[in-house]
């Protein structure tokens, strides 16, 4: 096979990954649908992945990648701190709604067991959170670490909760969220005067 046919069927192969995954979760995953949803085989499959685990990890590292992406738009200083956040926020939450089974299994439960979950640990650590925090200082004037990173925490769990649990709370019942918009302008009302 052609380098560039390779990596296009590679690539076929890791869509039809992602979209079963935002349709059904990671349980549902099987190299046989993939295969028939990718348009190939099960020897494509296994040839470039080796396994379903591995499989699951390149997706897993894909996603990651959706969410180190986000972190960009805080270093965007041509845009005031406030709306930097927004829309740091809004990136950030589009991409838990689209692998809402992500944000579950790894981030709330800390499952690290595999090298792309420990990379974007480590990439929060490093990386991720000191952009927030220096964001939030900038927007606030708090100076103490301590302070910065329960207001992250506060303002996370505030936003990632609602974003868990909607599609729980919009099956039959009687309660609805606000939309994220909403929620982020609520939020901010509330927590930034």
């Amino acid at each position: 096979m052609e380098p560039d046919k390779k990596s296009e069927t590679k690539e076929k192969i890791m869509q039809a990954t992602l979209e079963r995954t935002k349709q059904n979760g990671f349980e549902s995953i099987t190299i046989r649908k993939i295969a028939e949803a990718s348009g190939t085989n099960v020897s494509l499959v296994n040839y470039y992945f080796g396994s379903k685990e591995n499989l699951i990890s390149e997706s897993i590292k894909m996603i990651l990648g959706s969410f180190q992406h986000t972190f960009d738009i805080l270093d965007d200083f041509s845009i005031p701190a406030r709306d930097r956040l927004r829309k740091f926020l809004l990136d950030y939450l589009q991409v838990i709604r689209e692998y809402p089974e992500l944000l579950s299994r790894i981030i709330l439960m800390g499952n690290a067991d595999s090298s792309s979950q420990q990379e974007y640990g480590l990439f929060l650590n490093l990386i991720g959170f000191p952009k927030v925090q220096s964001t939030l200082k900038e927007l606030t004037g708090e100076q103490h670490l301590e302070r910065l990173t329960t207001m992250m925490t506060q303002i996370f769990g505030a936003l990632f909760l609602p974003a868990l649990m909607s599609p729980i709370l919009e099956k039959g019942a009687s309660v609805k969220i606000a939309s994220i918009d909403d929620q982020i302008d609520l939020l901010f009302e509330r927590y930034f005067h």
